[in-house]
């Protein structure tokens, strides 16, 4: 007996069968894939832990993680404490790293207890404290980790994007952008102040570091308002720890 496939059951019965089938493969890939995938998310946050604090492979312009089959040695081997800030009391836990700052966020603005991770490497003799940064920039999240000394001047930054405008709010990662920030202070006098991205900065070649000011990217104001106020929310919440180890 033929099928009549011009009736709209047909076609009903076709699409729910598709979509089930297709659901089921889908279902099945992500399940099967799930280990890979945050295996990778673990091995990015620890480039980009590693690369705040200069340790990359870098050439003059570009953007070079330690590669992924180096990272977990090389982030064992420079960062010394992983530490959790949770008010008062801070602990070590050795997968600070793998805390969700975005959800750890959103637990502070409901009013309810939250965790900070905070990593402190060791490169060439020199302590770095670096803090892990999220915000939210033109089209939806940025975020980010900035490496600081005792004197709470910076040694290095990296951010990322979820979907900022290509050739515009994007360049904040890249090296131009970055590389601006080291050397410059979150501090004015004693307040953490942050670092603000700053259009018409009259320091456009940034050498002057003591202005907590970095020039802002061509067209791309709004990102770079919401990465000056990343840099400083995020400081502040750690404002704590960091007055307990700040060179005075």
């Amino acid at each position: 007996m033929a099928i009549n496939t011009d009736k709209n059951s047909y076609t009903i019965i076709f699409a729910t069968i598709m979509v089930v089938v297709v659901g089921s493969i889908l279902a099945f890939l992500a399940s099967a894939l799930r280990p890979n995938i945050q295996e990778n998310e673990r091995f990015e946050k620890q480039q980009n832990i590693l690369y705040a604090m200069g340790v990359n492979e870098n050439d003059e312009s570009s953007v070079s993680f330690i590669p992924t089959d180096k990272v977990e040695g090389e982030f064992n081997n420079y960062i010394k404490e992983q530490l959790v800030i949770e008010g008062d009391k801070v602990t070590n836990d050795d997968e600070a790293y793998l805390i969700d700052l975005k959800k750890q966020l959103a637990a502070k603005k409901k009013g309810e207890s939250f965790k900070l991770p905070l990593f402190i490497g060791d490169k060439d003799g020199k302590k770095f404290y670096i803090i892990p940064m999220y915000g939210k920039g033109l089209w939806d999240a940025i975020w980010g980790f900035i490496a600081l000394d005792e004197t709470m001047t910076v040694q290095g930054v990296y951010f990322d994007h979820k979907g900022e405008t290509p050739g515009l709010g994007a360049n904040i990662k890249q090296r131009y952008f970055m590389d601006d920030f080291t050397g410059e202070t979150i501090l004015k006098g004693t307040k953490y102040a942050g670092i603000a991205v700053v259009k018409g900065n009259n320091d456009p070649l940034n050498n002057t570091k003591d202005d907590n000011e970095v020039d802002a990217m061509a067209g791309a104001t709004i990102t770079g308002n919401g990465v000056s106020a990343m840099i400083k929310e995020s400081v502040n919440l750690y404002k704590g720890y960091l007055e307990t180890i700040r060179v005075k």
